[in-house]
């Protein structure tokens, strides 16, 4: 076999993988609260490479020719939480957080089970009943983890630390939830985290900004830059194929011909 055919190959299938993350952040750069995703390549371990059974060497006898590594492999990849910019929208119940930290949101998946999610996506508004849910109906938590029900016939008001008043009254304070190592966040849909074993929460010394949405950290023109580096590299890999495959096909149909 061609080592070159495989090499290639495997870069082939690793910028495939970039370009599907890269084209998920620019599908996401207007989504609230988006926070970009990149990857990482690795090489598979070099491996000896000897002559065995060759009669240039003697049928008996084993040659090292050297190490050869035979391409590159997918790692891991990772979710960016820089502060994306905010958005002013003047409306009481969107929400930006300015610092580290989460929205609590009790989320109910399709089998009816509920849990805790955690989001930075503020868009909230007011559903029938007063409480305040995100734009997919799930519900935003307190600090004791219950589900905020406002009066809908009153104004209200969302302090830096996340407490809400109406009428002069406080009615609950969000919950705004930290983690001390994100590696330790698993990403749920677009927006959505949820914590795995290993995960501690801690407190959060992010601030509450009503009026203003935190919108995506996607950068577009990078984006775009390291997609067209993305898209040369396959296609160098994509070349090289092609290259190596006219070269059997010389070697096949021409060199192997009888005179």
């Amino acid at each position: 076999m061609v080592k070159g055919l495989y090499t290639a190959w495997t870069g082939m299938v690793n910028e495939q993988h970039r370009m599907d993350i890269m084209t998920n952040n620019l599908a996401n750069v207007t989504t609230v609260g988006y926070k970009k995703e990149g990857t990482t390549s690795q090489s598979f371990d070099d491996v000896l490479a000897v002559k065995v059974k060759d009669e240039s060497v003697g049928l008996s006898n084993v040659q090292r020719i050297g190490v050869n590594n035979p391409g590159v492999k997918i790692g891991e990849n990772y979710t960016d939480y820089s502060q994306g910019s905010f958005r002013v929208t003047g409306n009481t119940y969107d929400l930006a957080l300015s610092g580290d930290g989460f929205f609590a949101i009790e989320f109910t998946n399709k089998a009816g089970e509920t849990s805790t999610k955690y989001t930075r996506a503020g868009q909230f508004t007011l559903n029938r009943e007063g409480y305040l849910v995100t734009q997919d109906g799930d519900y935003l938590l307190d600090t004791a983890n219950r589900r905020i029900q406002l009066d809908t016939l009153q104004d209200a008001s969302i302090s830096k630390n996340g407490t809400i008043t109406q009428n002069g009254r406080t009615v609950a304070r969000i919950q705004v939830a930290d983690f001390e190592d994100y590696d330790y966040l698993e990403k749920y849909g677009e927006t959505y985290y949820q914590p795995i074993e290993g995960a501690s929460i801690t407190t959060a010394d992010a601030t509450v900004n009503s009026g203003y949405l935190e919108m995506a950290n996607v950068q577009t023109v990078s984006e775009m830059v390291n997609l067209i580096t993305i898209t040369r590299a396959y296609e160098t890999n994509q070349k090289m194929i092609q290259t190596i495959d006219n070269t059997l096909e010389i070697a096949v149909n021409q060199l192997g011909k009888l005179q």
